[in-house]
């Protein structure tokens, strides 16, 4: 278990896609997403795995949640700087993201 103090240093987000492409240097398939969280964050990108529900030409556009605080990772030559949140589904990855549109940079609670 953790203490509510350490879940209150996640920092989640919601975001909107502007762009995507492949990451065509990870090991397994994955796009390059480029959210937008707002001014205050700014933009960011992520390598998601979730190929397998979604096409790229979809993506643009949609809000996502994300967590936006952890250490920058690479994936295969992308710079992942935020966590794009999903369910580990039986068909895949299911993005979690908002029902309602919300302003760029809201924070999940």
């Amino acid at each position: 278990m953790i203490q509510i103090e350490d879940f209150d240093k996640v920092e989640v987000r919601a975001g909107t896609v502007v762009d995507v492409k492949e990451n065509r240097k990870s090991r397994h398939p994955a796009y390059v997403l480029t959210i937008d969280f707002g001014e205050e964050i700014g933009v960011k990108k992520s390598s998601a795995q979730i190929t397998a529900l979604y096409r790229s030409e979809d993506l643009v556009g949609t809000q996502v949640v994300c967590c936006v605080n952890l250490e920058p990772m690479h994936i295969g030559s992308v710079k992942s700087e935020a966590r794009v949140l999903g369910t580990d589904s039986e068909q895949g990855v299911v993005l979690l993201r908002p029902t309602e549109p919300v302003k760029n940079g809201d924070r999940i609670f």
